[in-house]
């Protein structure tokens, strides 16, 4: 009866030890945007194993192949998991959450985070740090240029977001675009096991389509008019802050018209081919 006691006991002294080290270093708020920055590179690597080992039992057309078709492979379970987890974090505090609401009155908006935000900015930092990585890796066979581009501009902004606390509300507005990718990833993966000719890539183009115009055209005029009429709070963000407002989203933004159009142009020619 002793034994167990004790064994009891130490496990109990152990887990109240990992408590204090979760509570007073990894979640306190200096060290915040540090734990969550590593957490997301982990989660990704994790998501990457996860990937692997489910798509080897259950995708026969996976162990087919090649070694960098395998990686890009795993590398979109990552993408996918990231997208989903940013997206539901950012509808919550755009839309749900009364942190960035104009009926706060704790402060401008543009200078409003809470520990949360923090966090889920700096495991959106930690997975395009990853990304980035694997682009360059095996670069251009995960992406080209403009893979660089667009990553290395959300990176910068969204760390910047992060570490400074300021104009959280716009980058999480721009995380929502995330949306799109799981669709995205969904097309590359019917096209690489033989299913561009199927019901379920045609209807994959079409909610692509529609994804992109709300989250990728819409949501971005949205964001450009919030940011026209808080224009006296987002003029006193610091300058480089008051820089990123603007240019970043810019960029994006005719990087995503310049997609869409790509996008429209392929939903006509897969719907022709089936008149």
């Amino acid at each position: 009866m002793v034994a167990p006691r004790k064994t009891a006991m130490a496990i109990k002294s152990y887990q109240n030890q990992a408590q204090v080290l979760v509570k007073n270093y990894l979640l306190a708020d200096p060290f915040i945007p540090y734990t969550s920055i590593l957490g997301g590179i982990f989660l990704c690597k994790v998501a990457y194993d996860l990937t692997q080992l489910i798509s080897t039992f259950y995708f026969k057309s996976y162990n087919g192949l090649t070694k960098v078709q395998r990686i890009e492979w795993n590398n979109r379970g990552i993408s996918t998991i990231h997208a989903i987890f940013i997206t539901v974090t950012s509808l919550y505090f755009v839309f749900w959450s009364d942190l960035f609401s104009d009926h706060q009155l704790a402060g401008i908006v543009t200078f409003r985070s809470s520990p949360l935000s923090v966090f889920a900015l700096g495991v959106s930092v930690g997975y395009f740090l990853a990304d980035l990585g694997m682009i360059f890796w095996l670069y251009p066979s995960l992406g080209g240029l403009e893979y660089v581009i667009h990553h290395s501009l959300s990176g910068v902004a969204v760390a910047y977001s992060m570490f400074s606390g300021e104009g959280q509300l716009y980058t999480f507005m721009i995380l929502i675009s995330e949306v799109t990718t799981p669709e995205i990833n969904m097309r590359w993966y019917l096209d690489t096991a033989g299913m561009k000719k199927s019901i379920a890539y045609l209807m994959n183009g079409v909610l692509i389509f529609f994804a992109w115009l709300a989250a990728r055209i819409v949501l971005f005029v949205y964001m450009f008019y919030h940011v026209y009429l808080h224009y006296d709070q987002v003029i006193q963000m610091h300058p480089f802050g008051y820089f990123l407002v603007f240019v970043v989203p810019s960029a994006l933004a005719m990087m995503n018209l310049m997609w869409f159009g790509k996008i429209l142009k392929g939903l006509k020619k897969t719907l022709a081919k089936r008149q």
